[in-house]
């Protein structure tokens, strides 16, 4: 047995029963009876009617009983360690007074200091080792590739 849902509430028509409406461009809608042809008609929107199915399917009527609300996932949490340390090492640094996490954190930018100042005084010295070097004779500029073959250079003569 073949039914058709009507255009407007849709409820389904039963064969024998409802009407056809075919519009100027040749659309056809089927109707249960004259009420929902009249509200179509008048251009009603269904969604506001409140007897209709897509009222209530949009208002979310009557489909508590058949679906049962979905459970969300909670997320767990867990912890792990991280590239440069243990998850040992950092629940140990948690429980660290911040005394005492201050007086590292002191002592470690201290060493960084100092670090970073020897290497600028090795720096200083290298320099000062080529600058002496570079008096006493010996070629301080940089070359080219072809320079250094002996090549000539745009002025024609050899250097």
């Amino acid at each position: 047995m073949r039914t058709y849902d009507d255009t407007f509430s849709g409820e389904k028509i039963y064969p024998g029963k409802g009407k056809l409406y075919v519009r100027g461009d040749s659309k056809i809608f089927r109707f249960q009876n004259g009420k929902t042809e009249s509200l179509f008609l008048q251009r009603k929107n269904p969604r506001r009617i409140a007897w209709t199915t897509l009222y209530r399917r949009h208002h979310k009527k009557g489909i508590s009983e058949e679906v049962a609300k979905k459970r969300t996932r909670r997320t767990v949490k867990s912890q792990r360690g991280i590239v440069g340390a243990s998850l040992d090492v950092i629940k140990e640094r948690r429980a660290q007074r911040p005394e005492a996490r201050a007086a590292a954190r002191q002592a470690a930018i201290k060493e960084g200091k100092e670090k970073r100042t020897e290497a600028e005084s090795k720096k200083k010295a290298e320099k000062a080792k080529s600058a002496s070097g570079a008096a006493r004779g010996q070629p301080g500029r940089i070359q080219s590739k072809m320079g250094a073959k002996g090549a000539v250079a745009k002025g024609g003569t050899k250097r």
